[in-house]
């Protein structure tokens, strides 16, 4: 039996409304007509087929019964978000299998009149789960317990009252984080990275300290209840006399209003003036629709992805590498093209770019709304939720509900589409480029050039050059004033950077901490400079708008850039050893290694591909080269990320630094990227029934021979190996040439390719940014405003307007596309 992916109304499909793979399995029966089935758990629309829903009674708000609704059949729509588990309603589910295109219905389970493979495929998708029934736990709101302790709480008449506004922790400085105790009134801060925030932990220590056992965040605080958390029980909890509590310190809690986005009044008052400039607050702004003006709905901090989507897939090469190619990749989506990044990809840009989900409401829809007073036009957007499934498991950070910073995630993105490039076809290469880092040793003067990787440029926030600095002091003073007196803060006054200040920033050298000059053979003083070996098709510019303070609690810098919509960086174009210059010699510093694994290191070599892959990957998203994070991984033994990590300090500044990895007792180079064959040479004959499983798969002899000497016979790893090099299939005569060569010190002398990198001018046009807004990277929201056919448009979540006056002064990220000279 064999199955694919399918997409409806696109070549491969059989009509109707379009779905995407991974929302429809097809199954491919010898002798039978296509049968087409959902996955469990989805939903079905009238008249699309497979599973029937028979909705028993439904409770109305009176109380009684609706009627019943029979055999309303459902699917999975990517423009639908409704909640099939809410507890207001029940369902039994009645299976059935359909033929196309009679639509023939056949009862489920029904061993006698279907095929044996027909049978075990029904049992399969059935007994499935579905991708939307994946995602982490932490996604699925659980009722919380009621505390054991609300109904008898005792409330000290000590006369604490607490104020609206001008909260501080009672044992230190912080103003974030802050949690009442509904005993003694006493506000402290949280502990580190508890609700996504920082703190010292003093309201963990006053109730160690006192044992008063509830207290509730400030700031969550609304007519329909609060955070409130329990110390004794060790987990949040409802207060159902919450109200009561508050009220004993002054609080009245049916007065207290949230805002959107999750921020509660308190969290907005000293940047409501960003939120509002962001989002074009108060503007009347025109809803977009048609194609390339589809919008993702928010999942629960999910702008982070939502924003950094949008702007890649206005990116011409995103769009053809997986949009252009849909019908292809859907029909090769392997058998669970939920797993599958490709398929998710495309599937996403499909919903995007399509138009599908982004029409205007019909003429009795608007009259409807007319008449109701409701005329805003719905714009409902598609729901990413499997996509953000796929790309962000096994990642801490990324697989939970908290709001996450869009640069990581956008690098954590151009990292899985290397890792998954389809064929010779890899659109990240519009991003990548080589940056040239010269490092002088101060006493010496010698100097050593290397080169990187890099997809985007950092630029540093010059606050020393802000034009309004005579404001930004008197507002200081002014704000001071008011947190001692408990009164409003003043109006906030914002940090005006030229551009150029940050450009210059950029381009100045900088001390290199623990330098090791290799001149001196001992640590010493150095500077460091960075320029661009190459210019990238599209540059991403970063502002290092994030920081930490003293305290080590995340603080954002909230300044307006006067950020140009032409810019020209060919100034930092890099000029390479200059005459006159002499190079620092070619030596590496010593090895630190723990005394505790210098003997494991001593007597075991391990096998090159033999390395903890996720140790190397975990280095790589910290943005180091990937051929130096294998390297770091296989000097230290596999010892885990962390000792790698230490000696990648250590060695950084070494020329070969970012090579790839080579070892003596290999004969030449250890990894497929300095050689063909890798390190087992060309005495090291495949297994011929190895060989035969990857051709049977329809590639070619020589690449399978390539692949399994370039991973010592092992079939997974070769088969990865052949998805990350397509390069190779072109140079199969190379191969033959090579393997009828006696001379195998022709491996040992292949040199290793460079980075693919699209070099050209260095002068750009803006195109797209995202800006955020809140304190830190993990709270917030994000927006994307993107310039599409001569006109700039928001996209903030699920809502496309035409924009009226983009905040590009307050953007985070930046992207540019070159401009032919």
């Amino acid at each position: 039996m064999q199955r694919r992916g399918a997409l409806f109304g696109v070549p491969g499909g059989s009509g109707g409304r379009k779905m995407a793979a991974g929302d429809v399995g097809e199954l491919l029966v010898p002798h039978m007509p296509t049968i087409r089935v959902p996955r469990s758990g989805d939903r079905v629309y009238k008249n699309e087929c497979a599973f029937s829903y028979d909705s028993p009674k439904v409770r109305g708000a009176s109380g009684g019964a609706l009627p019943k609704r029979r055999n309303s059949k459902i699917f999975l729509d990517l423009d639908t978000d409704d909640d099939l588990n809410s507890d207001d309603y029940e369902y039994e589910d009645e299976a059935k299998l359909v033929i196309f295109p009679d639509h023939y219905e056949i009862a489920l389970p029904n061993i006698e009149e279907l095929p044996a493979l027909v049978t075990i495929a029904c049992d399969a998708v059935l007994s499935s789960k579905s991708p939307y029934r994946k995602q982490d736990p932490d996604t699925w709101e659980n009722e919380l317990p009621v505390s054991k302790y609300a109904n008898n709480l005792t409330q000290l008449d000590n006369g604490v009252r607490i104020p609206p506004s001008g909260w501080k922790c009672a044992r230190c400085d912080l103003r974030e984080n802050l949690w009442l105790n509904l005993t003694d009134g006493s506000v402290l801060c949280g502990k580190w990275f508890f609700d996504s925030s920082g703190g010292n932990g003093h309201a963990l220590e006053h109730y160690r300290d006192m044992g008063y056992p509830l207290a509730v965040k400030l700031g969550t605080i609304t007519p329909d209840g609060a955070d409130v958390y329990s110390f004794q029980e060790e987990e949040p909890v409802l207060d159902p006399h919450l109200a009561k509590h508050l009220a004993h310190f002054g609080i009245d809690m049916l007065h207290m209003h949230g805002t959107e986005n999750g921020l509660r009044d308190n969290d907005m008052k000293p940047r409501v003036s960003e939120w509002e400039v962001i989002q074009e607050t108060g503007t009347k702004l025109k809803p977009m629709y048609g194609p390339g003006y589809t919008g993702l709905k928010n999942l629960g901090n999910s702008c982070y992805l939502s924003s950094v989507m949008q702007a890649i897939f206005s990116i011409p090469e995103f769009q053809r590498a997986y949009v252009g190619n849909l019908p292809r990749i859907f029909d090769y989506s392997p058998l669970d093209p939920t797993q599958d990044f490709n398929t998710q990809m495309t599937k996403l840009g499909h919903g995007l770019l399509s138009g599908q989900y982004s029409k205007p409401p019909v003429k009795s829809e608007l009259i409807e709304q007319v008449m109701k007073e409701e005329h805003k036009p719905q714009q409902n957007g598609i729901s990413p939720r499997m996509f953000k499934a796929f790309v962000s498991k096994s990642h801490p950070e990324f697989s939970s509900n908290r709001q996450q910073d869009a640069q990581e995630f956008f690098l954590h993105l151009v990292n899985l589409v290397e890792r998954n490039r389809i064929g010779s076809e890899n659109p990240s290469d519009v991003f990548r480029f080589l940056v040239e880092e010269r490092i002088q040793c101060c006493q010496t003067r010698k100097v050593r050039y290397t080169e990187r990787v890099d997809y985007l440029m950092q630029l540093p926030v010059a606050m020393e050059a802000a034009t309004n600095k005579d404001e930004l002091i008197a507002y200081e003073l002014t704000r001071r004033e008011a947190e001692a007196n408990r009164r409003p803060l003043p109006e906030l006054v914002r940090a005006k950077i030229p551009f150029s200040a940050c450009l210059q920033a950029f381009s100045e050298p900088e001390n290199v901490d623990d330098f090791w000059s290799s001149a001196l053979q001992a640590k010493s003083a150095g500077v460091k400079t960075s320029r661009f070996a190459s210019f990238p098709e599209y540059l991403v510019v970063q502002i290092k708008k994030f920081t930490f303070g003293l305290d080590w609690v995340p603080k954002k810098f909230d300044v307006s850039i006067d950020m140009p919509d032409l810019l020209d960086i060919n100034h930092l174009r890099a000029r390479g050893l200059q005459p006159g210059e002499e190079e620092l010699p070619d030596i590496s510093p010593p090895i630190v290694i723990p005394d505790d694994s210098k003997d494991r290191l001593m007597n075991q070599l391990i096998d090159p591909s033999d390395i903890d892959e996720s140790s190397v990957m975990q280095l790589a998203e910290m943005g180091f080269p990937l051929e130096a994070c294998r390297k770091a991984v296989y000097f230290t033994g596999n010892m885990g990320a962390e000792v790698a990590f230490n000696w990648i300090i250590v060695h950084m500044e070494e020329p070969d630094f970012a090579e790839p990895l080579t070892m003596p007792g290999y004969g030449g180079a250890a990894s497929a990227g300095a050689s063909v064959f890798g390190a087992t040479g060309l005495d090291n004959q495949p297994p011929e029934e190895i060989v035969a499983i990857i051709t049977s798969m329809g590639f070619h002899r020589n690449q399978a021979i390539q692949a399994l000497r370039a991973t010592n016979n092992n079939l997974e790893r070769a088969l990865d190996w052949i998805f990350s090099h397509p390069e190779f299939e072109e140079d199969s005569d190379f191969v033959i040439e090579m393997e009828n060569n006696a001379n195998a010190n022709i491996i040992s002398e292949a040199k290793p390719e460079g980075p693919r990198v699209k070099d050209g001018s260095g002068m750009y046009e803006l195109f797209a940014f995202i800006s955020h807004m809140g304190t830190s990277t993990m709270s917030g929201h994000y927006v994307c405003h993107i310039k599409k056919e001569g006109r700039w448009v928001i996209y903030n979540d699920h809502r496309v307007c035409a924009s009226e006056r983009p905040p590009k002064d307050l953007g985070y990220m930046y992207f540019y596309h070159r401009v032919p000279r």
